[in-house]
């Protein structure tokens, strides 16, 4: 899609920061709105939708899982590693410049993270009447 924008097929699309942060960065795009309930602090002048359209919050996220029933001292090791990675500073740097905000969770909280994620937006689907195709 992002490419459809630069190339002209599309006027206007949605899109994750990630994708499209330097793109907008050298101005070649150029965005009118973010998802999340919050301005993002790489672009802290885009509104966000929910500025204009109340309640309105959404945004992206990527984690690391395992499969169930992986051994609890495996999910610590890597648990520990991530968060080792997380507070180099390089990495850190490295996701900023993307438009990531890292969310710091233990494994318990991104599985109750991910529960409550599924929750909500499946009664936007229901509410929606969505049907797989």
């Amino acid at each position: 899609m992002v490419t459809d924008l630069l190339g002209g097929q599309l006027r206007v699309g949605i899109s994750g920061l990630s994708p499209s942060i330097g793109h907008i960065k050298a101005g070649k795009l150029r965005a009118v709105a973010v998802g999340p309930a919050a301005r993002s602090a790489i672009l802290p002048d885009v509104p966000t939708i929910g500025e204009t359209v109340p309640r309105y919050e959404a945004s992206g996220w990527s984690g690391i899982v395992a499969p169930k029933g992986t051994p609890p001292g495996i999910v610590d090791t890597l648990y520990r590693a991530i968060v080792a990675a997380q507070a180099d500073p390089g990495f850190q740097a490295r996701l900023t410049d993307l438009g990531v905000t890292v969310l710091a969770l233990s494994p318990a909280a991104f599985g109750k993270f991910i529960a409550d994620e599924t929750e909500k937006w499946g009664k936007v689907v229901k509410f929606a009447g969505l049907k797989p195709q």
